[in-house]
């Protein structure tokens, strides 16, 4: 017997079985989506085969780790502080109400739970999109108290999103100004350009807004916003469908740099 355990993980949505010895010291892992068997300790090869015979699917190819590429390596030396990647959709909301949840019995809603509503539905949404090759980043942190809601990033190019709870009520959009239901006008359109401009500057690359609204129940345009995506919550799927723009290593590039706080710190 060789002593050999197989211990089944999840790593970004892929399965990967590691192959652990008596000590609980990894000499291999099986990656099924590419069919690789990862060889820490070459000399084990035919026990770690062994151990895993009765989980390879088909054919698999054996070899040591591969190279981490540039992207890996700067995930792996960010210090957890500045790792954006485990924000949760919402998470500046989350953190604001934490400290200050307001008083218990008010007249009116709380404009920030609104907000905090949209921001989730949003971030859920896009967050599904990521076993399709696409990262999405919530919370982003920007210079003077701003942020960006949700950064998309994919095949199909940069995207900053900007989540407005509008449950119920109509949406009149005359580029810059948005109208909704029987609020005063605002230049919100004006913002999103201008956070979608600061975060190129910041990734070198192209960004693109979008304005993503969570349940209206009409949207009426004056004419077409210029340079500018407006979506409803449940079309957002939709931005998985682009494609052409960056090459999956492009993505895992830019998904490095824009995980890092440090990255935002002179926009």
């Amino acid at each position: 017997m060789s002593g050999l355990r197989v211990v089944p993980t999840w790593r970004h949505g892929r399965e990967r079985l590691y192959v652990c010895g008596p000590d609980g010291v990894n000499i291999a892992w099986y990656d099924r989506e590419t069919g690789r068997v990862n060889l820490i300790r070459e000399d084990r090869e035919a026990d770690v085969l062994e151990a895993l015979k009765p989980f390879l699917t088909g054919p698999v190819t054996v070899g040591p780790p591969p190279v981490p590429t540039p992207a890996e390596l700067a995930r792996l030396t960010l210090h957890p502080d500045d790792d954006l990647a485990p924000n949760r959709p919402g998470e500046a909301l989350l953190v604001a109400l934490d400290r200050d949840p307001g008083p218990a019995h008010r007249l009116r809603p709380d404009a920030r739970r609104r907000a905090l509503a949209a921001e989730q539905a949003v971030g859920e949404a896009l967050d599904q999109l990521e076993g399709v090759g696409w990262h999405a980043l919530h919370s982003v942190p920007l210079p003077g108290g701003d942020r960006i809601h949700h950064l998309l990033l994919g095949p199909g190019g940069l995207f900053a999103v900007h989540a407005l709870y509008a449950r119920k009520q109509r949406v009149h959009v005359a580029d810059p100004m948005i109208i909704l239901g029987r609020h005063e006008p605002e230049p919100l359109l004006r913002r999103l350009r201008s956070d979608a401009d600061r975060a190129s500057y910041a990734l070198t690359a192209e960004v693109r807004p979008v304005l993503a609204l969570l349940g209206p129940a009409d949207v009426r345009l004056t004419v077409p916003p210029r340079a500018l995506r407006i979506l409803q919550d449940g079309d957002l799927p939709t931005l998985a469908r682009l494609g052409g723009v960056l090459k999956p290593a492009d993505v895992e590039a830019l998904h490095a740099m824009a995980r890092d706080r440090n990255t935002w710190g002179r926009v």
